[in-house]
């Protein structure tokens, strides 16, 4: 069957019948819709390839991790927002691929941590960006992890601050039901060594997580793929208990081929994991952050700003020292 038919097939049984309850929003299944996953053309990794042909590190970051299917980010740098999701998106669907995409903005974002501070210049501005983001991406198949770190760390965070976050998130999972009926939304969750189980429950239950898919796990972090497994199903467990619902959860498995060390910002001795794929213990494993990537202006990215591909070190990850 081909993709547009698919995809056609898909948004009229998304119609409600009439004297029948509406579906859910978010019902259709972008990976039945696509074939596979999009390889971002213009990876940062990718680009790094093309333009050093001759470094002998070139062919091993090419085979390992340019040509794997991983997230591509989008925030303040990605110009007009609404254009740059759909030329994303619409590159993927010509291909019948399946894109992953990481909204970034929020408004404080990295409040607490500093080192990828910045997004949107208030939460109206972040509610527009949003809604344009949605927009572009409108009924073609895609993944959306929404706003990773955002429910991570409230530490230095007032309660206003807190019901504005949640409430900014809400909202953005209103408008990808709205606009972006076959995109599946996962609210970032942190990660096993970030809040506890109970905790960030409470936290994704009260910035709409009923809305979404599912949530997100260990974006841009280390630890392991069962360590995850388990606290996604923790935080399940407390979903279920106190709330009467469960979600699906993905997890970011493109740096946590050695686990953690108990450092989050560049660590040494870390290794690419299990390529993107379905299922694996979760719904998803996604590369969601680029083995190689800098996570700031620290450990062996000294000197580094938060998002610079290192070839030395994606070359390392490779292997694992």
């Amino acid at each position: 069957m081909s993709r547009r038919l698919r995809t056609l097939m898909a948004a009229l049984c998304a119609l409600p019948l009439a004297f029948a309850a509406a579906p859910s929003a978010h019902a259709a299944d972008p990976t039945t819709m696509t074939n596979g996953f999009y390889v971002d053309p213009n990876s940062s990794a990718r680009r790094w390839v093309a333009a050093n042909p001759g470094d002998g590190r070139a062919a091993a970051i090419n085979a390992s991790i340019a040509n794997t299917p991983m997230a591509r980010w989008f925030g303040s740098w990605s110009g007009t927002i609404g254009t740059a999701t759909g030329a994303y998106v619409g590159a993927a669907d010509y291909q019948d691929k399946l894109p992953i995409l990481v909204a970034y903005n929020i408004y404080n974002r990295d409040y607490c941590g500093g080192h990828s501070a910045g997004g949107a210049a208030s939460p109206s501005a972040y509610a527009s960006w949003i809604a344009q983001f949605a927009g572009g991406i409108a009924a073609r198949p895609a993944i959306v992890v929404l706003e990773p770190d955002s429910l991570g760390d409230y530490g230095c965070m007032t309660q206003a601050q807190i019901d504005e976050r949640e409430a900014m998130l809400a909202g953005a999972l209103a408008e990808f039901n709205r606009q972006a009926p076959n995109t599946w939304v996962y609210m970032d969750a942190g990660n096993p060594r970030w809040a506890d189980a109970a905790t960030m429950a409470r936290r994704l239950h009260e910035a709409g997580l009923r809305q979404a898919h599912g949530f997100s796990l260990n974006v841009s972090n280390y630890f392991t793929t069962a360590e995850n497994t388990a606290y996604g199903n923790a935080v399940n467990n407390e979903l279920a208990a106190r709330y009467g619902y469960t979600k699906p959860f993905v997890v970011d498995t493109s740096r946590n081929g050695n686990g953690s060390n108990g450092q989050w910002c560049n660590p040494s001795g870390r290794r690419i994991g299990t390529p993107t794929r379905t299922g694996g213990g979760a719904e998803m494993l996604l590369w969601i952050k680029t083995p190689g990537e800098s996570d700031g202006n620290c450990g062996v990215g000294t000197g580094s700003t938060a998002g610079q591909f290192l070839p030395e070190v994606a070359y390392k990850m490779i292997y694992g020292y």
